[in-house]
């Protein structure tokens, strides 16, 4: 099913595009990919007046859970401030909404939510990293808000090739549409 977005509806919300997440080996895509992708999805919503958010986790912030697995390992020391900051590769500007987590989607207890109602969004367009991690949870918690969920295949990316394609073809097919950055853009002509 072909694309169309109202501009004035949907919004392009980029995932953890920060230094110490895009310093990490991605697969299938660098993140040199990843962020030219990103850039050129924030720019197409721009050119049509369309929301652009960015979202970040705070990485030496993160929520204190009980875990059998720890992403930072137990006892690590906190990152560096820089590590969670937007990497200028990103494309972020001034005028673009910017969100901060605390785990790993971008809806809980971070203010989106109420920005997006705000706004009055009922589509968000996914991007980042990691595919099956932030913009997954992310795409769960927006379809069960009843949001339209589209995610830019090409413009995610994660640690191992098979966890993009098991959610690019089994997750993100069931809470909305999966479509390339190319196709995004052109749904707004």
């Amino acid at each position: 099913m072909p694309l169309a977005f109202d501009p004035r509806r949907t919004a392009l919300v980029t995932i953890d595009l920060q230094n110490g997440i895009l310093s990490m080996p991605m697969q299938p895509y660098s993140a040199d990919q990843i962020t030219t992708r990103c850039r050129a999805l924030a720019e197409a919503f721009r050119a049509h007046g369309a929301l652009v958010i960015y979202v970040r986790v705070d990485l030496a912030d993160m929520l204190p859970l009980l875990v059998d697995q720890s992403h930072s390992g137990e006892g690590s020391a906190l990152p560096p401030p820089e590590a969670s900051e937007l990497s200028p590769a990103s494309g972020v500007q001034p005028g673009d909404l910017r969100i901060t987590k605390r785990h790993w989607g971008a809806l809980g207890d971070t203010g989106l939510k109420e920005a997006l109602t705000q706004h009055g969004i009922d589509t968000v367009v996914l991007a980042g990293v990691a595919t099956n991690i932030g913009v997954e949870s992310t795409a769960r918690q927006a379809a069960s808000l009843g949001l339209h969920v589209v995610v830019a295949e090409d413009a995610c990316s994660t640690l191992g090739k098979e966890m993009h394609e098991f959610a690019m073809n089994t997750i993100f097919p069931m809470l909305g549409r999966v479509r390339t950055t190319q196709e995004i853009v052109d749904a707004f002509a």
